[in-house]
């Protein structure tokens, strides 16, 4: 008999329910392990869930290091903490968040027409032991997945309550120092609040000490079943910080600038930094029976941001410092409705249909500024979008060993410019995408499924690029952009857990896009891009061979390239190509756990040509944790264990520094990784 297993993704712990179609509800499985990607449980072979118990145990630098559980995802940072960190998969440049989507608990955090990047993604305010689990997918497969999603997609839920409250206090070396609290009650029957706040200092290894500031607030109220319930979240973050952006290697080869010492940690605008905020105010309502499921999610997100930076030094002025400012309301929501059916003769068959809507307001500016003061203003706009999806999909189980997945999307972008700069760069602008996709899953044969995937996608591109007629700077006449721009992903794909205490996984896929567009904030104006291709191999492994023992090993090799043979060449600049990462972890040894994470990073090319690339990064952290009693634990992160000398990026681009020709140096710039760190960490639950 063939069953359709529903992930209840409004549920408030880790359950899934396996639901057969004809009607007989089984008992929920309460997951403990590190990932579920049990057969049956997916579309792809490149989608999954990460469960708690793997959150808990892994040593991280950041909270958007979680990501990095995703196989083949790599995390870095360009700047100063506080600020969006670069992200990579599937050999792209993914930047600040641009074709890889992310929500907390439903709330995007994507910010598209955003000061700094199209498609910002800011992390910093997740609070990583209040995740619950992590949806993760990649491709433009997935009818449900909208803007930013071709390359992936994430989705962070957060637990409604504790099993007790706890209290940790993380130190560590050049002023860190990281507290958080969370615990949870009934405030009447049936009704639980959970309340967590997260206050963080660190100043780093930098010569100008970063003083990174953070203050985090998290509220949860929820009600009623996974059957049907409710929940409302207020979140509350701000930060703000000294950065140290990228430097030129040819200042750290010499060692020496202006007759003082200079090294890897120095900067050469100590007043770069910024000021963030961001609060949110979120809700879901779910309903579900044997024969159907409706869910609705809303949100609403006050967000500024004020970010000081300087690249490149004295290329164009005596001070390139210049300031990006962003502050909006963003609101919108999602629904949708599932209905299962039982077609009779071993058959079932699930439709869906599904809404989301949402709508930024948006004050953005681009200023040429010295020591944070305001010099001259290059953009200064107001940009009203709206984007509206609609999907359909439809699942079939034709028999116990094949089901297909059919979906298409419909997407309509509107959006309103208005320039108080250059008002020939007002306009209104208007574009929409149909995205068909489909799934075929066969198996399971000895415990292994194959999957076929194919699917169209797409990512929205700036707003300021769909009406701008001249350039903000030079005032020279460009060409505008669209709105919306496609992406056609194919994935082969297994899952097989033949061996019991081995589940593995195995995909070849190919991603195309229609062009690269990137709104190119630094620069005030936006670059249409060239198209591309980028064809991979990913294989990721879970073993657990006892309940002392676990190894998690993924591995991601990318060929990324432009596909329009353009004299140039068809390197596309940071495009990872090769990704690794390995984890031991030792469990339940009496009172001792701990953790061994490896991450491999392979070169880059920095310019299209290929003739310059980045170096490789090979990054080892260690944990180990001891229950002291059963109300208190003691954790030790030690972060770069090898102390490399790795780099979190590189850039290839052209700067001046005092001293230095008037038309500028050609050259390296990079942001060095964290040194060898150790922090400690003291858990008290009450």
């Amino acid at each position: 008999m063939f069953h359709r297993f529903v992930f209840a993704n409004f549920f408030s712990s880790l359950i899934w329910c396996a639901t057969p179609v004809f009607g007989h509800e089984l008992a929920p499985i309460v997951i403990t392990g590190h990932y579920d990607n049990s057969i049956g449980t997916s579309e792809a072979a490149s989608q999954g869930v990460v469960g708690p118990e793997l959150l808990r145990n892994r040593a991280i630098q950041r909270p958007a290091d979680v990501l990095e559980y995703i196989p083949g995802m790599v995390v870095t940072q360009h700047s100063g903490d506080g600020k969006a960190n670069q992200y990579f998969l599937r050999g792209m440049n993914l930047d600040h968040g641009t074709d890889f989507a992310t929500t907390v608990n439903g709330v995007p955090v994507n910010m598209p027409n955003h000061a700094h990047g199209h498609g910002y993604s800011d992390l910093n305010f997740l609070i990583p032991e209040l995740v619950q689990r992590m949806e993760y997918r990649k491709g433009p497969y997935f009818a449900s997945e909208g803007d930013f999603s071709s390359a992936g997609s994430a989705n962070f839920m957060y637990r409604t309550r504790l099993d007790k409250p706890f209290a940790d206090v993380t130190i560590g070396p050049r002023g860190y120092l990281r507290g958080v609290a969370a615990a949870s009650r009934e405030v009447s029957e049936g009704v639980t609040l959970l309340t967590a706040i997260e206050r963080l200092n660190n100043n780093g290894p930098w010569t100008v000490p970063e003083g990174m500031r953070k203050s985090n607030a998290q509220l949860i109220l929820s009600g009623g079943s996974p059957r049907e319930g409710w929940s409302t979240s207020l979140s509350a973050y701000s930060a703000h910080w000294n950065s140290t952006d990228q430097i030129p290697q040819r200042l750290i080869d010499v060692g020496t600038y202006q007759g003082q010492p200079f090294s890897r940690f120095d900067s050469l605008d100590p007043s770069a930094g910024a000021n963030t905020h961001r609060t949110s105010l979120s809700g879901n309502w779910h309903q579900a029976s044997n024969h159907g499921m409706t869910k609705v999610d809303w949100y609403a997100i006050k967000y500024n941001l004020n970010l000081f930076s300087n690249f490149t030094y004295s290329l164009d002025r005596p001070n390139d410092q210049f300031s990006q400012t962003d502050d909006r309301l963003v609101w919108g929501g999602k629904a949708y409705r599932s209905w299962l059916t039982d077609l009779g003769d071993g058959r079932s068959m699930q439709n869906t249909l599904g809404v989301q809507s949402r709508q930024d307001r948006i004050r953005v500016g681009l200023y040429e500024t010295e020591a944070r003061q305001i010099q001259s203003t290059v953009r200064d706009d107001d940009v009203h979008q709206t984007l509206v999806g609609i999907y359909g999909e439809n699942e079939v189980g034709w028999n116990s060993w094949l089901r297909t997945v059919a979906g298409l999307r419909f997407d309509q972008f509107n959006a309103k410019v208005t320039s108080h700069v250059q008002a020939v760069n007002s306009g209104k602008a208007n574009a929409s995408k149909i995205s068909p996709k489909i799934s075929v899953i066969f198996g399971p044969w000895h415990k292994t499924e194959f999957f076929i995937n194919a699917g169209k996608g797409f990512h929205s591109n700036d707003a300021r690029g769909t009406t701008v007629k001249v350039d903000p700077k030079t005032g020279l006449p460009i060409d505008a952009v669209p709105g919306l721009v496609s992406s056609r992903g194919h994935e082969l794909g297994v899952k097989s857990r033949i061996l019991h205490d081995l589940q593995t996984t195995f995909a070849i896929w190919k991603l195309d896009l229609d062009s690269e567009l990137v709104y190119v904030g630094d620069a005030g104006n936006t670059e249409a891009g060239r198209p591309s291709r980028r064809t991979g191999v990913e294989w990721s492994n879970h073993w657990t061979p006892g309940e002392h023992f676990l190894m998690d090993a993924s591995f991601a090799w990318t060929r990324p390239q432009y596909s329009d043979n353009d004299p140039a060449g068809n390197g596309i600049t940071n495009a990872v190509q090769k990704v690794a990462n390995l984890t031991f972890a030792l469990r339940n040894l009496g009172p001792w756990s701990g953790s061994l994470g490896v991450r491999y990073i392979g070169a880059a090319p920095l310019i299209e040509d290929n003739s310059f690339r980045s170096t490789s990064s090979l990054t080892t952290n260690l944990r180990i944790n001891r229950r002291m009693s059963n109300a208190f634990d003691i954790a030790v992160d030690v972060l770069n264990l090898t102390d490399r000398k790795n780099n979190d990026i590189g850039y290839y681009y052209r700067s001046r520094v005092s001293g230095e020709p008037l038309a500028g140096v050609d050259g390296l710039h990079v942001h060095p990784a964290q040194p060898s760190t150790v922090r400690v960490t003291a858990r008290l639950r009450f």
